[in-house]
């Protein structure tokens, strides 16, 4: 295949300044609630971009947890590359691309942690597996093979197996309090829809930028 030769047209929807309103946060739930109710595949999935302290970025998927008080809340491990990096620099990206929309949403803000009882709600929610993998699990450092994770796995499922797993104080939520978002809508001919707001003090700028 000639990957220069591959195309697609977007031709589903379009995307005007009126339509999203002056609260970008409020229009993003209501296009998460379009992708989830229109059947999109991991609609929560979203790209999370950090940079490390020699400048170099990094990215990964994680899922949106929560949105409240116009923040964007994840779960972590916080010893992980996103963690540390997170930790260091506050500033980050995220990216949700929603292809059976055709519509993106790119995020830019700062990233604080939590408070620890709000990450513990979340942790007890998660179904038992999860738990047990977010305990044993040393995210992003460098492992003999995945037979070590197996063995952690069940040596922690044992141990746990009658008392109530807590969580560990190394894994825990942030919240993005976000300066910039911005809505894209594909369209044909490459003439896409753009639409960003950005903040200015308490306010919200709304813009719309070239394709």
């Amino acid at each position: 295949m000639n990957l220069a030769e591959f195309r697609k047209d977007y031709i589903k929807h379009s995307l005007d300044v009126m339509i999203v309103g002056n609260d970008p946060v409020k229009f993003f739930s209501g296009w998460l609630n379009e992708a989830i109710i229109s059947g999109v595949q991991e609609p929560t999935a979203m790209a999370v971009s950090s940079v490390s302290a020699d400048g170099k970025p990094s990215s990964r998927m994680v899922l949106l947890k929560g949105i409240e008080d116009g923040g964007f809340k994840f779960f972590t491990n916080y010893k992980s590359r996103k963690g540390q990096e997170l930790d260091g620099n506050p500033n980050m990206a995220m990216l949700f691309f929603w292809p059976e929309l055709e519509r993106q949403v790119r995020i830019e803000g700062k990233a604080t942690r939590v408070k620890a009882s709000e990450s513990d709600i979340y942790f007890n929610s998660r179904p038992l597996e999860s738990r047990i993998g977010a305990i044993i699990s040393p995210q992003s450092k460098v492992i003999s093979g995945r037979a070590e994770l197996e063995k952690e796995y069940l040596r922690v499922a044992e141990i746990n197996r009658l008392e109530e797993i807590t969580r560990p104080d190394y894994w825990g939520g942030y919240v993005v309090i976000p300066d910039s978002i911005e809505f894209w809508q594909g369209r044909s001919g490459r003439l896409h829809d753009r639409i960003r707001f950005r903040k200015d003090g308490s306010n919200w700028i709304k813009e719309r930028l070239a394709p």
